[in-house]
């Protein structure tokens, strides 16, 4: 079995899988997520071309290639440890990261995770910055982002990580209190955006619907959107990830209207260790929640 295009990242996780026969048990001990720790197997086992591991329902065992991986596998271990211990300020990241990004990827999906970065990185500091309209990172307002607007200028690195997939939500009381029957655009109840926010892909697919006709509520934020919508004020557009944990009803999926989400790095700072452990977690992130975010 050749070596020669082994990671060392997914080699580590590849150990911690086979040590411990579980995918939960190895994200938990590397300070991983789960979807992280898989993908890696998967990567390592695509470079080897060989499958390393039974997937069954009890946990993973080793195939006879992945058991006769083990020993190289320790022996790079051996050398990464050795290497760690004459270089042991090479592991340490500390130092602040500002993250400039949306008040609901901070709060639903950022937030939630950050005890694992915290956990893996103790010296290291997520400055989270939520007014994004006036956060400006040609003017180094930020290090790092996660937006939903693909930045058209500007000395910057991008990457696309995921989709941010809105639908048409309404509260089981809305829908107990309207009767049955389908969504009916020039009837139902719909929870519109002031003026100041008419520039959103969700206020434009509403007015287009609403085509004049009087809202039941505008707001300023979406907070407030999910708020009216849970208390039956009428239908609104929500991202999946914040309308599907308040056990809101999606009655159409397929706005037109989802959004990439992008990773916004200064080119400038590609480089620095820290950065790079704040980015390198973004899409673990993102990536663990992808199916909610795109539902």
């Amino acid at each position: 079995m050749e070596n020669s295009n082994m990671v060392w990242d997914d080699v580590r996780v590849f150990l911690a899988v086979s040590r411990s026969g579980s995918l939960n048990a190895a994200a938990a001990a590397l300070s991983l997520g789960i979807a992280t720790v898989s993908r890696r197997i998967e990567r390592l086992e695509t470079a080897l071309g060989q499958p390393l591991f039974l997937r069954h329902h009890t946990g993973y065992r080793l195939t006879d290639d992945g058991s006769e991986l083990v020993a190289r596998a320790e022996e790079m271990e051996a050398v990464a440890r050795s290497l760690g211990a004459a270089l042991p300020s090479a592991q340490e990241v500390s130092g602040t990261v500002r993250l400039a990004t949306a008040e609901n990827l901070a709060t639903a999906l950022i937030l939630p995770a950050l005890p694992r970065l915290r956990l893996a990185h103790p010296n290291l500091v997520l400055e989270v910055l939520t007014d994004i309209a006036t956060v400006n990172l040609h003017r180094r307002d930020a290090d790092i982002a996660l937006r939903m607007v693909k930045p058209d200028r500007g000395n910057v690195s991008l990457q696309r990580l995921g989709t941010l997939g809105y639908g048409l939500y309404a509260a089981p009381a809305y829908l107990e209190r309207r009767g049955a029957g389908p969504v009916d655009l020039d009837k139902d109840e719909v929870i519109a955006w002031a003026d100041s926010h008419s520039h959103l892909p969700a206020a434009q697919w509403i007015e287009r619907v609403l085509r004049g006709r009087a809202p039941a509520g505008l707001t300023t934020s979406l907070a407030a959107q999910v708020a009216a919508c849970s208390a039956g004020v009428g239908l609104a557009v929500l991202p999946h990830l914040l309308a599907t944990p308040r056990g809101l009803i999606c009655l159409d999926a397929d706005l037109g209207i989802d959004q990439g989400i992008w990773l916004v790095t200064q080119s400038d700072l590609l480089s620095s260790r820290r950065v790079k452990v704040v980015a390198e977690f973004l899409r673990e992130v993102v990536a663990e929640a992808r199916d909610t975010l795109e539902r």
